[in-house]
């Protein structure tokens, strides 16, 4: 089961593993959101039998949008040099959740 405290606590394990600092709750919370934002849009939260359609590396794009929102929120904290390492982390902790169903 998804749970936005565990991501973020995965996505600040794999920032500090990087040698990066951690982000707060808030900041990573924005991008959790950015992220789901994206699904929406691109019709990926709908259920759907056929599945194998979804695009299974979404990462690059999902970078790209992540960098794109950022710009806009003249309030964020998240360097885009850390966009991919969220990235991958938050892509890694769904995969890790959706093995808890």
């Amino acid at each position: 089961m998804y749970d936005e405290n565990e991501a973020v606590n995965a996505i600040n394990k794999a920032l500090k593993e990087k040698g990066r600092e951690p982000y707060s709750s808030d900041e990573l919370l924005n991008v959790i959101d950015m992220i789901w934002d994206y699904y929406e849009e691109n019709g990926m939260l709908e259920v759907d039998d056929d599945d194998d359609d979804m695009e299974e590396d979404i990462a690059a794009d999902l970078a790209d949008y992540i960098r794109r929102m950022l710009k806009k929120d003249k309030q964020s904290k998240v360097d885009s040099n850390d966009v991919d390492t969220i990235v991958e982390a938050e892509l890694d902790y769904e995969d890790d959740s959706a093995l808890d169903l």
